[in-house]
C-alpha cells in the first residue's frame, strides 16, 4: 500500500492494473481489504484503486467528526495525486454515503457510480438518537459494540455459514481506535439528504440492494431507485448488508457489466 498526506495525516490506498479507473470505498469499520478478490479480477482489465478511509485500516483519523464531505475530499486528494480523470466509483454502505458526497462536490470526476448496500437518505431523528447511544457505548466499551454490530449486518440464518468471515471482520474492526469509530458515527449522523444528487445527475448509477438488509430503509428503496435518469438495479432477495461476502459472484458480475457499459 502507498500513502499520501491529508491534513498532515497518512491516508493509505492500493492500486492494481491498468486501464479505465475503478475506485472502491469500503463501509463503516471495514478496510480496503474487503475488495481484495474484486480488485484481483478487475485489475486484468481496469486500473483499480482501493482507499482506506480516515480512521479505517492503515489510514489515520483526521478530525473529531469525519463528515461525508470530508471523506469525499480525502478521496479527491488521492485521485488527484494519482492523476485520475473520470472514474467509476463503488461505495459500500458508508462508502456509498461518501460516493454521494463526492458526486455532489466533484461530478466532473465521475463516469458513473455504484451504491452498494447504501442509500441517499439522512438519519431520521430516531436514528440520530440511536447513533448518540451507540457513541456512548463505544466510548465505554468499543469491543462490545463491534462484537454485536458486525454479526447484525448478516441475516441470522447465515451466521453459521459465514462465521469465519464475521470473526475476521470483528478482529479487523477491533483494531480501530475508539476516536475513529466515534468520528465515523458522528459523520454519518450529520450526513445530508442526497436525494437531489440522484434526481439531478446525468451519471449512470448501479444500485446493489439486499432485501434482508437490516441497515437499509427498505420501505424507501423503491423511492430512491426511481430518482435517477439512468440506473440499473441488482436486487438480492436473500441478502443482508454484506453482498460482497454473501453473493460475491453476482455482485462482482454486476459491477463488471456496469463498468463495461459506462466505459
Amino acid at each position: 500500500m502507498a500513502a499520501i498526506k491529508f491534513k498532515k495525516k497518512n491516508i493509505f490506498y492500493s492500486e492494481a492494473g491498468k486501464g479505465k479507473p475503478i475506485v472502491f470505498l469500503h463501509g463503516f469499520t471495514e478496510t480496503s481489504k474487503i475488495w481484495k478478490s474484486f480488485s484481483a479480477d478487475l485489475a486484468e482489465e481496469y486500473r483499480v484503486i482501493c482507499i482506506d478511509l480516515p480512521g479505517h485500516g492503515k489510514s489515520e483519523t483526521v478530525a473529531s467528526i469525519h463528515t461525508m464531505e470530508l471523506l469525499a475530499e480525502v478521496v479527491y486528494t488521492v485521485l488527484k495525486k494519482l492523476k485520475i480523470g473520470k472514474c467509476l466509483m463503488v461505495g459500500h454502505s458508508m462508502g456509498g454515503y461518501t460516493t454521494l458526497a463526492f458526486a455532489a462536490k466533484y461530478p466532473e470526476k465521475l463516469k458513473g457510480f455504484c451504491l452498494f448496500h447504501s442509500h441517499c437518505f439522512p438519519d431520521t431523528p430516531d436514528q440520530m438518537e440511536n447513533r448518540n447511544r451507540t457513541i456512548h457505548v463505544v466510548d465505554q466499551d468499543k469491543f462490545s459494540f463491534i462484537a454485536q454490530f458486525i454479526p447484525a449486518l448478516f441475516p441470522p440464518e447465515v451466521h453459521k455459514k459465514f462465521a469465519k468471515e464475521i470473526e475476521k471482520l470483528i478482529q479487523q474492526a477491533a483494531k480501530m481506535p475508539k476516536e475513529a469509530v466515534i468520528a465515523a458515527l458522528e459523520g454519518m449522523k450529520s450526513r445530508k439528504d442526497q436525494s437531489e444528487v440522484l434526481k439531478t445527475t446525468d451519471l449512470p448509477i448501479l444500485f446493489i440492494l439486499g432485501l434482508k438488509d437490516a441497515k437499509a430503509p427498505v420501505d424507501k428503496l423503491w423511492e430512491m431507485v426511481s430518482l435517477p435518469h439512468q440506473s440499473e438495479i441488482l436486487l438480492l432477495h436473500d441478502c443482508g448488508h454484506m453482498g460482497y461476502i454473501e453473493y460475491p459472484e453476482e455482485t462482482m458480475a454486476a459491477i463488471q457489466g456496469f463498468a463495461k457499459k459506462i466505459f
